[in-house]
């Protein structure tokens, strides 16, 4: 699954408005809107490599009745990606202000620009008892981002420059609304964590702004569901594309988008068979049924920790969509594979524990190819891997080449892609994304199949993968192919809409011909 990476970037593969609003440029001196403000952040995060990466300057404005402009955030210092974020403030680590602190400090740097996944580093320095509901509340908070956008923009007065406040705000709002019971409580604590943000100023604003939703909640929520955006919790660009290719399934895709995923195993089947594996499951009081040829269905999410052989690698957890792309390729014994776009290196480990192969995983990015060797490792497994553009066409003997010439006989293309497919594992996606990104990934994808085709034996095959709904980078991207290459052969194409019990994924197997 895809981690979230800015569109240019060729690191992230497939392996996780409204009618009111209308978004126009103003003058220099307007203020920006939380939405605009999230696309403005993923252009600065989109610099070339080697570019500095500047604060944009380019201001917008929410066109909406009532709606209150949010001054622009002073630059704050991005919070380290390794996790050695500032320390905890003294609450209880297993108290509603820690978690909801965390999850601030989480979605602040979505808000900045920056991933999911980056902002959740924060948790790894955390208390044990503080992560999980300080993940559900970011995670929980930027599902909704368009739903609490709306009702901050009219509750809000004046202008807002905290950014880690108005992020504190967005996850109480959250946190009200699906702890009603809770509400006295929820204020309480927020107004607690509100302390430890910018100094203490806006103990009495957060007080004050969860106090107003409560007391206008009924029309709040009824200006919320009349608007496109917060009522889906989707872009306006996201869901026209949707409408466009899935006339009757697009509001099944975006109810999908909305809920929490499942969480599916894959037991290695060099060590453990599936059914003994989920009678050890049902010892352990885990509740799972099959899925697929190796999956495990769990009825409810597990920390990693708690399955039984998960350290020696006897399970991992993967997709069950994501489950498919080994058993699509299928290569023979022995045969020589390359996996271009390889991390995290879940379909790299798959395609290894059915078969012995010859295997070489490519990334773009060194951090994340650490991340396919430690998995590897984790299974007992071995193969190649190689920091390299799979972009960019090769030539055997050539300078700097990581082909040695010898043709594979299995490509395995998992392509970065607009993560459409997997939006509920990366909800920051919805909102960093800009429909001009997924243009920029039609030209990435493309490179990639014309650079590893002249690689590919006669005969051989090649699966191409993405973790999209988007029709553009699926089916349509295959069939340029097939016409830039007349050696190439469409045998098998299979498009997953997201379900309960996977995510959203296409594959299309192509054969060169002798």
């Amino acid at each position: 699954m895809a981690s979230l990476r800015p569109a240019p970037s060729r690191a992230a593969s497939a392996d996780p408005a409204s009618a009111a609003a209308t978004v126009v440029p103003v003058a220099a001196n307007a203020s920006p809107s939380p939405r605009a403000g999230l696309a403005e952040g993923l252009n600065a995060s989109s610099a070339a490599p080697g570019q500095a990466q500047k604060t944009p300057q380019r201001r917008v404005r929410v066109a909406r009745a009532g709606a209150t402009d949010l001054a622009p955030a002073a630059p704050r210092k991005a919070a380290p990606a390794d996790g050695a974020s500032d320390a905890l403030p003294p609450f209880p680590p297993d108290s509603l202000a820690a978690s909801l602190w965390l999850a601030a400090r989480a979605v602040a740097a979505v808000l900045e620009g920056r991933s999911l996944d980056v902002g959740l580093a924060c948790l790894k320095a955390a208390p044990a008892a503080a992560r999980p509901a300080a993940q559900d509340a970011a995670y929980g908070a930027l599902r909704r981002f368009a739903w609490g956008d709306l009702i901050l923009a009219r509750l809000l007065s004046t202008p807002l420059k905290a950014i880690e406040v108005r992020a504190l705000l967005l996850v109480a709002l959250y946190r009200l609304e699906t702890r009603p019971e809770a509400a006295h409580t929820v204020v309480n604590q927020a107004v607690v964590a509100a302390a430890e943000l910018a100094g203490g100023a806006f103990r009495g604003l957060v007080n004050g702004v969860l106090r107003n939703y409560l007391r206008q909640r009924e029309s709040l929520l009824a200006a919320a569901a009349a608007d496109p955006e917060a009522a889906s919790q989707h872009p306006r660009w996201w869901l026209e594309k949707l409408q466009r290719a899935y006339p009757r399934e697009w509001q099944a895709i975006v109810a999908a988008g909305n809920t929490q995923p499942p969480m599916c195993l894959r037991v290695n089947r060099r060590l453990a068979g599936r059914d003994a594996y989920a009678a050890e499951l049902a010892e352990a009081g885990i509740e799972a049924r099959p899925v697929g040829v190796d999956g495990l269905l769990l009825a409810h999410p597990q920390a990693v920790e708690s399955l039984p052989g998960f350290a020696t690698g006897r399970v991992s957890v993967q997709d069950a969509g994501a489950q498919r792309a080994a058993q699509i390729l299928d290569p023979a014994p022995g045969a020589r594979v390359l996996d271009v776009c390889a991390a995290p290196g879940g379909k790299s480990a798959h395609l290894l524990e059915r078969a012995d192969l010859d295997l070489l995983a490519l990334d773009i990015d060194a951090a994340r190819l650490r991340r396919v060797d430690a998995t590897l490792a984790r299974l007992g497994l071995r193969a190649a891997t190689r920091v390299a553009d799979g972009s960019v066409p090769v030539r055997a003997g050539a300078a700097g080449s990581w082909w040695d010439g010898r043709p594979f006989d299995a490509i395995l293309v998992d392509a970065p892609c607009s993560a459409s497919g997997v939006v509920r594992r990366h909800p920051d996606a919805k909102w960093l994304r800009r429909i001009g990104d997924v243009r920029a990934l039609l030209g990435v994808q493309a490179a990639i199949l014309d650079a590893v085709w002249p690689l590919l034996r006669p005969g051989g095959k090649l699966l191409y993968a993405t973790c999209s709904v988007f029709p553009e980078e699926n089916g349509a991207q295959i069939d340029a192919f097939l016409h830039r290459h007349a050696d190439a052969g469409r045998e098998l194409e299979e498009r997953l809409l997201p379900l309960a019990e996977h995510d959203g994924f296409y594959y299309a197997l192509v054969r060169k011909t002798v």
